[in-house]
């Protein structure tokens, strides 16, 4: 095998779940805009890398994720109670990006960052999910490598520098306003 660190690697997919009627498709990375991403810096699930990097230019792929390779059972204790004050500025209440379904950027006393979905506004708290979208999903992933190269140095130092502060998108469109909609660690928006 060889060194599996470090490579560029772009690929398009659909992503589907199980669902009682067949699989729904939950996600798409086109070859417009695919999904791209330096191996060995954790931005992709481990599973989901591990599958990919070792496939050439061209080559397709169709693979599943359990949910323990992928983002585990969904946790009732991830459903929070915030106070309402956390989501106000200047005083009042931010009605504008808060509210049912919203999917919010939050951050820890530690400076950690992490999303979380608007479930329940109250008077005098809101109740936040923290579980990721897909907890408890198996994950199937069909698509092909566009790109699967060594990534340049100036690739490697652009993703030091976006996962030390700036979107760490990887797509290109957010232009440092990732929209608060991404939820795996990667900011893109893709489940990988």
């Amino acid at each position: 095998m060889s060194n599996t660190s470090n490579k560029y690697i772009a690929v398009s997919y659909r992503l589907y779940v199980d669902e009682d009627n067949g699989k729904e498709m939950m996600e798409e990375a086109t070859e417009e805009q695919p999904f791209h991403f330096i191996s060995g810096f954790g931005i992709a699930l481990d599973a989901f890398e591990k599958n990919i990097v070792n496939l050439q230019k061209d080559e397709t792929f169709d693979f599943s994720l359990d949910k323990e390779e992928a983002y585990g059972d969904y946790d009732e204790t991830h459903v929070i109670d915030l106070d309402r004050e956390v989501f106000s500025i200047n005083g009042h209440f931010d009605h504008e990006h808060i509210y049912i379904d919203a999917v919010v950027p939050l951050q820890n006393e530690d400076g950690n960052r992490f999303y979380g979905r608007i479930v329940e506004i109250g008077e005098e708290k809101v109740k936040v999910d923290l579980n990721h979208p897909l907890a408890g999903e198996t994950l199937h992933f069909e698509g092909k490598v566009l790109e699967n190269r060594e990534a340049t140095n100036e690739e490697i130092q652009g993703m030091i520098n976006r996962m030390s502060g700036g979107c760490g998108c990887g797509c290109h469109d957010c232009d440092g306003d990732c929209d608060g909609h991404h939820h795996d660690g990667c900011d893109c928006g893709h489940c990988h």
